[in-house]
């Protein structure tokens, strides 16, 4: 597992049974070399890419809109290409897969750059799936809906936007952070061998597929 903060990173490493952990902030392509360090030669059965997040604007003038725009699209693009490109030639062929995270604001807008960078990784991972496919490679991406209990709301979510975001699915209720993680495990399984190429949306209905 890799992650920029030694804290959460640690906390959900002693979750799982055997779980190695490196602290690395990927926006940063000189960080790689501690990932590569600690996966040495073995081989890498699926790389799944769910870091990023929204940053907020602090205010109107160009200079601090051009910043929000590269610290967002680092944060939500050049981590995931970074990883995923320093670990492709350990990527097990046949076999591996390759899974993005994206966004429902990348299908329907509200997110502004973060829409924008969750939107770049659709192309790339397109590109990954022509590209590594003919390997027996699979690349996908999950966007995702309203979850609850996660860290992307906390601070800012208020009982209005917990009922609108809610009342905009066709399920009338907020997904779980299960939910995604047994998306997850169906795409790197054996079940998930012959999806590839695909935006899996996990959005209760928010946004119809397309």
């Amino acid at each position: 597992m890799v992650g920029r903060r030694p804290e959460p990173l640690a906390e959900t490493a002693s979750t799982l049974e055997g779980a190695a952990t490196v602290a690395a902030d990927l926006r940063d392509p000189s960080a790689a070399a501690s990932v590569l360090a600690a996966v040495g030669e073995r081989e890498v059965a699926a790389i799944v890419n769910n870091a990023g997040g929204y940053l907020g604007r602090a205010d109107d003038e160009l200079p601090t809109i051009a910043q929000q725009w590269r610290d967002t699209f680092d944060t939500n693009v050049l981590t995931a290409v970074v990883l995923t490109e320093a670990l492709l030639p350990r990527l097990a062929r046949p076999g591996g897969r390759v899974i993005l995270f994206s966004s429902i604001a990348a299908q329907r807008g509200g997110g502004g750059p973060y829409s924008a960078a969750k939107a770049a990784l659709h192309g790339w991972a397109l590109d990954l799936a022509v590209q590594l496919g003919p390997e027996g490679v699979t690349a996908n991406v999950i966007s995702p809906g309203f979850v609850e209990d996660t860290e992307f709301f906390a601070g800012r979510m208020t009982e209005q936007g917990y009922a609108s975001r809610v009342g905009a699915t066709l399920v009338g209720r907020a997904g779980k952070p299960d939910e995604i993680a047994q998306t997850v495990r169906w795409l790197v399984g054996p079940s998930g061998g012959y999806v590839t190429g695909q935006i899996i949306n996990v959005n209760g209905g928010s946004v119809l597929g397309r």
